[in-house]
């Protein structure tokens, strides 16, 4: 069996009619001219027929073989790029394994540090102020309260957010 003989696919099919259109814009085929080799090269089933209607016109004419090594060089272009993906995709991954470790070491840089006093230690002073107007006479435990409330959150931020 000769290589003309043999079938083609749609990427040679694609190939013909490219060269048609071109064949076209150049003025060598008229509207109908394309027309009827644009629908033979729709049922072509072999490179045969491919050169068949091309035959007349100047130029390359897609042979099966060409069209194979045509085939292969895309593969090859998909398979590099494929790998370049997977090569793309693992350095991600490698880069956000390292970030998360950072932040379990150093915490989220984004997150903002509460930096003051608990809010809680505010609710104490409000309470204390309150009862020194009142005269209510728990001010003495208030004022342990919030002493003790500071001092914690002083030693808690000093020893937590160390860097």
């Amino acid at each position: 069996m000769e290589r003309d003989d043999l079938r083609i696919g749609d990427a040679e099919r694609e190939q013909t009619m490219a060269a048609l259109r071109e064949h076209f814009a150049q003025g060598r085929l008229t509207h109908e001219e394309l027309d009827e080799r644009l629908d033979r090269t729709l049922t072509a089933k072999t490179g045969r027929d491919l050169t068949q209607i091309t035959a007349d016109l100047p130029g390359h004419q897609p042979t099966p073989q060409h069209a194979m090594d045509d085939w292969r060089a895309s593969m090859m272009a998909n398979r590099y790029q494929v790998e370049a993906m997977r090569q793309a995709h693992s350095d991600m991954r490698q880069a956000q394994r390292e970030m998360r470790r950072q932040w379990h070491r150093h915490g989220h840089p984004l997150r903002q540090h509460h930096r003051g006093p608990h809010p809680f230690v505010g609710v104490l002073f409000v309470l204390m102020v309150l009862s020194l107007i009142f005269g209510l006479g728990i001010f003495k435990v208030l004022f342990a309260l919030f002493v003790g409330a500071m001092v914690f959150s002083l030693i808690h931020r000093r020893f937590h957010y160390r860097r």
